[in-house]
């Protein structure tokens, strides 16, 4: 028995709750993982886990050794990281999952720059605005924008996004130009809506200008949960638009989209970057966050 590949086996059935998820994860059979966790606990000479036909459960024995395993496994990957040529250069596989306008107009535009520097790093990345379970779909790290509602996972704030409003130029020959947010009120007028993935919540619509507030009303004509098909349905002319301007900035240079009411505010949108809890911070994961970080800095 390796004693390393069976506590790396350990770990990951205990967050994941399933021998089969920690398989998947760990690009094992379900047979090895198993036999990895009985060879350990023969070794230990204790239960580490209750094992039922529908979940698994940790002991008391199992719940201490994995706060220990956890331990020795992130002092193993320092290990092999504080080696100079490591330290120069972070290596190994990364899982992230991001929007879908964010990897399209800011991350993969900018990655050929970011593995001049880190050649040996992998991504695996996810595209979606959906709910991700990191611990269970082992992956690193999500980036997302608007507030966080998993309070259990640990986050890091990157920025803010700029929004402004915007229609395309077939949409206003149709409905007509508003000229004041409560214009869209008129039933000439629709909005695209964007729902959230994690909630299925409409996102609000609330505009300022000095002291006057005023909440967008407007019925929509479509409701959609990614970024892309948001900005293709205003694209497409079938309602008015709230975007970062990093989304609409090319689309305005092309005449395609407008901005409307540019003397009101809007609330700026919170990016963060968020893992798992009680996960080490690898080297590779702490240049990508830092990285990620830099792209969020230069967007306006």
């Amino acid at each position: 028995m390796d004693r390393f590949d069976a506590m790396q086996a350990f770990v990951r059935v205990v967050e994941t709750g399933s021998f089969t998820k920690a398989a998947e994860t760990l690009y094992m059979s379900k047979t090895s993982v198993t036999q990895l966790i009985q060879q350990l606990e023969a070794r230990l000479r204790v239960k580490l886990l209750n094992r039922t036909t529908r979940k698994v459960n940790v002991t008391a024995d199992g719940a201490a050794y994995y706060d220990r395993a956890v331990r020795v496994l992130a002092d193993v990957d320092d290990a092999e990281t504080s080696l100079s040529a490591a330290a120069v250069l972070p290596r190994g596989r990364l899982r992230v999952d991001v929007p879908s306008p964010f990897a399209r107009f800011i991350l993969i535009p900018a990655l050929p720059a970011f593995y001049a520097k880190y050649p040996d790093i992998q991504i695996d990345l996810g595209v979606s605005d959906r709910r991700v379970d990191l611990i269970g779909e082992n992956v690193d790290c999500v980036v997302r924008g608007g507030e966080l509602t998993d309070q259990s996972l640990m986050a890091r704030r990157i920025g803010e996004l700029q929004l402004r409003v915007y229609a395309s130029p077939s949409y206003l020959q149709r409905a007509g130009t508003p000229h004041h947010p409560r214009d869209l009120e008129d039933p000439r007028h629709r909005i695209v809506g964007y729902r959230w993935a994690r909630t299925g919540k409409l996102f609000p619509i609330v505009t300022r200008r000095g002291d006057e507030t005023v909440p967008v009303q407007s019925r929509y004509a479509l409701a959609v949960d990614d970024g892309n098909a948001y900005i293709a349905a205003g694209l497409a002319g079938v309602g008015v638009l709230w975007l970062p301007t990093y989304m609409a900035r090319e689309a305005v240079e092309r005449g395609e989209l407008l901005p409307l009411f540019e003397d009101w505010q809007l609330d700026t949108m919170p990016m963060f970057v968020a893992y798992p809890p009680n996960r080490h911070i690898s080297l590779k994961l702490r240049v990508f966050i830092d990285w990620i970080v830099g792209l969020m800095a230069a967007v306006e």
